[in-house]
């Protein structure tokens, strides 16, 4: 490293680099490294890749890596190592360009022809379903994505929310692989997105207006699955390409964020993240012991740009290690 050492360059009876010295050559070595841990992680964010583990763990919490960026270019400073510095400087400019909220945020040109109040939430192999069950009675949302229901969540949801939400479409499973949608409007089946968890998909009738409805909940990416998990958000992408005319809400426990090239191209079919447009994009839904002060937004509901978002609220729900999501959204006629 080409750190200044144009002081204290003495050394001590032994013949070794005098402390000082020692001190600013270590400070760099840190620095580098440091340094070079964070660009694998941006330089894989540059390439539009998900790169492999743990760059796809990393990239989630990419706004995070301004913190090792940040102590390396003061390490730099310390060492007087100005081309680390130089290297700390734009590493620190890429992180700030990259949290940037990412997708479109344009306005429908119709006129808006119905409201509707959208909830995700993943309720971890059932245990947070009572809760859930009392969020959707304060929130009144007239649809509800939920992930990991089981056979008791999904029995729960059928004895104690049918009167408000009576239209149902499901993926039966035990543990983590139920999943459902409910509606107030009514429904038609449609093809589930084939995984490993259950997601579900259906056509409702929004007052006369068709609007597709998909569940999202394709596999984490654990270190020895990152291959299964692209494979499943690539076949949510697929879906939310198969039909670009009918209005569509695609909503979901994602395990992925906006720097996950994998949900970049979600997003790239037409999809934009409602917290997006109701100014709350970035904000932490998982893990929720640590949300909102430190985490990644996951959980989204995505919508087609015939619906225009006005509020999103983050709801702590015992029990489970997800934050739910409700927005408040209204649909367009096409223009």
């Amino acid at each position: 490293m080409d750190t200044d050492t144009a002081t204290d360059q003495g050394t001590d009876s032994g013949g070794r680099p005098a402390p000082r010295r020692a001190g600013r050559r270590f400070a760099g070595w840190c620095a580098g490294l440091l340094f070079a841990g964070v660009s694998v992680v941006v330089g894989c964010r540059l390439a539009d890749s998900d790169g492999i583990t743990p760059v796809p763990q990393l990239l989630a919490f990419l706004p995070w890596l301004l913190v090792p960026a940040g102590a390396g270019l003061l390490l730099t400073l310390l060492a007087r190592w100005w081309t680390g510095a130089v290297w700390g400087v734009a590493l620190l400019g890429l992180l700030a360009w990259f949290i940037e909220p990412y997708g479109r945020t344009g306005e429908p040109a119709g006129p808006p022809v119905a409201e509707l109040r959208v909830l995700t939430s993943n309720v971890e192999f059932g245990q947070g379903t009572d809760e859930l069950v009392a969020a959707v009675r304060r929130t009144e949302p007239d649809l509800v994505f939920v992930q990991e229901c089981e056979y008791t969540c999904d029995a729960t949801l059928r004895r104690e929310l049918a009167a408000s939400l009576p239209h149902r479409q499901a993926v039966e499973g035990g543990g983590s692989e139920g999943s459902v949608i409910l509606s107030a409007f009514p429904l038609e089946p449609a093809s589930a997105v084939p995984g490993t968890m259950g997601m579900p998909g259906a056509v409702a009738d929004v007052r006369g207006h068709s609007v597709r409805l998909q569940l999202a909940h394709p596999m984490p990416p654990l270190p020895d699955q990152v291959g299964l998990w692209r494979e499943e958000l690539d076949a949510l992408r697929d879906a939310a390409a198969e039909d670009g005319e009918t209005p569509t809400v695609l909503a979901g426990d994602f395990n992925a964020s906006q720097d996950h090239a994998a949900f970049r191209r979600i997003l790239d079919t037409g999809l934009s993240d409602a917290a997006r447009l109701a100014g709350a994009d970035r904000t932490a839904t998982w893990p929720a012991r640590t949300a909102p002060t430190f985490g990644v937004q996951i959980d989204h509901v995505l919508v087609s740009d015939d619906f225009t978002a006005h509020r999103a609220r983050f709801l702590d729900l015992a029990d489970t290690d997800h934050r739910a999501l409700v927005v408040d959204l209204t649909l367009h006629k096409a223009g």
